[in-house]
């Protein structure tokens, strides 16, 4: 036997082993098959948070490219700014960022960890919520040159903020959480989180944002991952 067949051979019975009840019956349909669905699907409360992230980057990487098409006097669709806004404002400040503020940050206040840093979030918090305000009111009338640098401007600041915001939270902020929380309380901040989500977004938050996000570069022509290769 070579060392692949070993490997699926271990694999497997590693496998079995998991999934054969103390009865001795292997149920791989109907209710056992959902649940362990159920269970391969659930996403920790970091990651849960880091991946939502990852729709921000993602939309600071579209305004990266309005403002690229501003400053060389290129046209772009506007309604890009206004559905690139438009995710940032619903999923990112009136949920994502919500959750930070209802959950997270008043645990570290308590805690009495990174509250400098806390301080500082929450104001970018705010300060995002004002650029984006812009933003939209700007993108509904870009009839002057006047109007296209306004934008850029705007969307200049919220990317310089928002770019080391995100990782600061990713790399400090996040890692913290499990210093100053119970397991328990870990887990159960994820299934919060969850329904959450569920409950606003009437179903997978992310998933449906991730459509929206994807149609935003599809507008821009960014979706391409490859064109971002160095020759």
């Amino acid at each position: 036997m070579d060392s692949s067949q070993q490997i699926l051979k271990s694999s497997r019975r590693s496998f079995l082993g998991n999934a054969v009840p103390a009865g001795g019956v292997l149920v791989l349909s109907g209710m056992g098959a959902s649940a362990a669905e159920e269970e391969e699907e659930d996403v920790s409360t970091n990651e849960d948070l880091m991946r939502e992230h990852g729709i921000l980057k993602r939309v600071l990487l579209a305004y990266d490219e309005i403002i690229r098409r501003i400053r060389t006097r290129q046209d772009f669709p506007h309604q890009a700014v206004i559905d690139g806004a438009t995710i940032i404002r619903k999923f990112i400040e009136d949920y994502h960022e919500k959750l930070e503020e209802d959950h997270l940050f008043p645990r570290f206040r308590k805690a009495g960890k990174l509250i400098d840093l806390v301080t500082v979030l929450l104001a970018q918090h705010q300060a995002g919520r004002r650029i984006t305000e812009r933003v939209l009111a700007t993108a509904g009338s870009l009839k002057s040159e006047d109007d296209r640098s306004r934008l850029a401007r705007d969307l200049e600041a919220f990317n310089r903020m928002y770019a080391p915001h995100e990782a600061r939270e990713d790399t400090v902020l996040f890692p913290a959480l499990h210093k100053i929380v119970t397991p328990h309380e870990y887990d159960a901040m994820g299934e919060q989180f969850e329904k959450i989500e569920r409950t606003t977004f009437g179903g997978d938050g992310f998933d449906i944002y991730l459509e929206k996000v994807t149609a935003l570069e599809k507008q821009l022509g960014i979706y391409d991952l490859a064109q971002f290769t160095p020759s």
